[in-house]
């Protein structure tokens, strides 16, 4: 591959200071023939407008929020990262076995990002990088988020350049990170001007399946340059492209792997600290139970923020997760309250059951309209369309007018603080004496305490009874599951058994409330104005199918109740 005279070969000698002055003005430049084809990349796949308008929907607070002026859009980001120094030469990638066989040169060009942050550098601690670019063919603003269970992977949303100067950062970027910024400021961190060579690598069957980026990085302090690195960057131009093989060649020639993106490289160590709200701790029975609540705190506030982040992008599934860590941390407060300032912990509690209630509308209308879609069938081809007709068009401008107002809540000045409070409480909760106790003298009585509770309420109900007896049911499970769950890492194998048997009943029991909810949904369109006879019989015969699966529900819970209580027993909490 190498040969003598050729400017685009990767063996290049030329100090990463200079080489870009030398570099041909063809961009078209190849070590072999140029393909026939030019090459495509997938364009950037919409994202729901962050829509923060006012509320419209009961109860009862109205939060303000504006119209944004952008429709942002995302695209998925899979690189690796490797740092090399400044006479390091690129190796030839077609003889190493990387799967690459040809690579064109692209034009050199010259990037100049401004990066955005607190004061604290929150976001970076968080792997979350903001800038506004100048210059490539992607410039504008990029919010850079980190895609859990996948490295090196990134999702990137994006705004055009004119949506705002560097110093003042659009506020559909923003709104996104509230859960990390909170009440702190953004303002301009770092500068960075990048001398950028790409080289676009081709498989064997002549198609274009990553991209390898040579950039030169200063860092600017004012019109000087304080520092200058290098780093390479390996990226997927397709699903699934084998970027491994590559990355393998480059370090064989001397690359050193990292993941740190440049801002956050310029800024310094401060960067690589842990977040403001830490990674939960190991805790053992033999550690003092308060280490326990202080996991189980940071935990779920860890998992609130960062769904908080995915509700506000309307990504599958965020809403409920964001309810379910809310949901762990009010019953965790609960249950370890012996251990905790009292009057501390309620407040807690209730913000968080306050802003569960806000997302609780949009949540409940979203699984229900799916519920009755999913249903409708089983009343018959044509009756479901009737029943579709009805429900789908009142469903979702009800799911709409939640949505707005979850959102413009999740922007309003109670959120923030709130926010404040609870990164704080994981940080810092405020703990008593009796939290200086050894974990397996204290834990297991407050899992106990909820298990009585829950059997008292089972002792009540009658497969004939009331539906509210079997919600408060419902209620108390989810209270001895999330309790059970809170102590678990630490009691072991037997009480993580008693927790999944409790999370069993919970479906059960849960399942049982959607089709209460259902019904009585399907009575309210029923009664509308304007339902016709043939509709109005559709919903009815879909309401009794619901009442069916109430039932069937009561005698799953009379099945499965019994290896609950075994399952308590094993556990020994008491």
């Amino acid at each position: 591959m190498d040969q003598p005279g050729d400017d685009d070969a990767f063996e290049d000698p030329t100090p990463p200071d200079t080489r870009a002055a030398q570099l041909p003005d063809d961009p078209e430049g190849d070590i072999y023939p140029p393909p026939e084809e030019a090459i495509e990349v997938s364009p950037p796949v919409d994202v729901v407008t962050i829509d923060h308008a006012e509320a419209g929907l009961e109860p009862p607070q109205v939060y303000e929020a504006p119209e944004p002026a952008e429709e942002p859009v995302t695209v998925l980001e899979v690189e690796r990262k490797l740092r090399v120094h400044g006479l390091f030469r690129l190796p030839d990638l077609t003889t190493t076995g990387s799967g690459v066989a040809r690579a064109k040169r692209q034009v050199t060009r010259t990037l100049t990002a401004v990066y955005h942050d607190t004061d604290d550098l929150r976001l970076a601690r968080w792997g979350v990088t903001l800038r506004r670019r100048e210059g490539g063919e992607d410039e504008g603003w990029h919010l850079k988020l980190p895609v859990e269970g996948h490295e090196g992977a990134r999702e990137e949303v994006r705004l055009p350049l004119d949506a705002g100067e560097a110093g003042d950062v659009p506020r559909e970027l923003a709104d996104l990170v509230i859960a990390y910024t909170r009440n702190a400021p953004l303002r301009k961190v770092a500068a960075l001007r990048s001398e950028r060579t790409p080289w676009v690598l081709f498989n064997a069957d002549g198609q274009a399946f990553a991209e390898l980026v040579d950039d030169t990085v200063s860092v600017l302090d004012g019109e000087h340059v304080a520092a200058r690195f290098r780093e390479l960057e390996v990226e997927a131009l397709a699903a699934g492209a084998p970027l491994a093989p590559i990355v393998a060649a480059l370090e064989a020639a001397g690359a050193v792997p990292g993941s740190t993106p440049k801002a956050m490289t310029a800024l310094g160590p401060v960067t690589q600290e842990p977040a403001d709200v830490p990674e939960p701790q190991i805790v053992g029975p033999e550690d003092p139970a308060g280490a326990a609540v202080t996991a189980h705190i940071r935990r779920h506030t860890r998992a609130f923020l960062t769904q908080d982040v995915r509700v506000r992008r309307d990504l599958p599934d965020s809403v409920h997760q964001m309810r379910v860590a809310a949901r762990r941390l009010r019953s965790g407060l609960k249950a370890f309250e012996p251990m905790l300032d009292v009057e501390w912990a309620d407040a807690l509690r209730a913000d968080l059951g306050w802003i569960a209630g806000e997302l609780g509308v949009s949540r409940d209308t979203e699984v229900l309209q799916a519920r009755i879609d999913m249903h409708a069938d089983e009343v018959g081809e044509e009756l479901s369309g009737l029943i579709r007709a009805v429900v789908d068009p009142a469903l979702s401008s009800q799911w709409r007018d939640a949505r707005d107002h979850a959102l413009a809540a999740m922007v309003s000045q109670r959120y923030r603080d709130f926010l404040d409070r609870l990164v704080d409480a994981a940080r810092n909760p405020r703990l008593n004496e009796a939290a200086d106790a050894p974990s397996e003298d204290v834990l297991p009585g407050l899992v106990d305490k909820a298990w009585k509770k829950l059997k008292k309420e089972v002792d009540l109900l009658r497969l004939d009874g009331p539906s509210d007896d079997w919600h408060e049911a419902r209620i108390r499970a989810k209270k001895a599951r999330y309790a059970a769950e809170a102590v678990a890492p630490v009691m072991g194998e037997h009480v993580k058994r008693f927790a999944k048997e409790l999370s069993e009943v919970t479906e059960v029991l849960g399942e049982h409330q959607d089709a209460w909810v259902a019904q009585q949904t399907l009575k309210t369109l029923a009664a509308g104005d304007g339902i016709d006879g043939l509709s109005g019989f559709s919903l009815g015969l879909l309401h009794e199918f619901e009442f069916e699966q109430e039932l069937f529900c009561r005698n799953d819970f009379v099945k499965i109740w019994p290896g609950v209580r075994k399952a308590h027993k094993k556990a020994r909490l008491r």
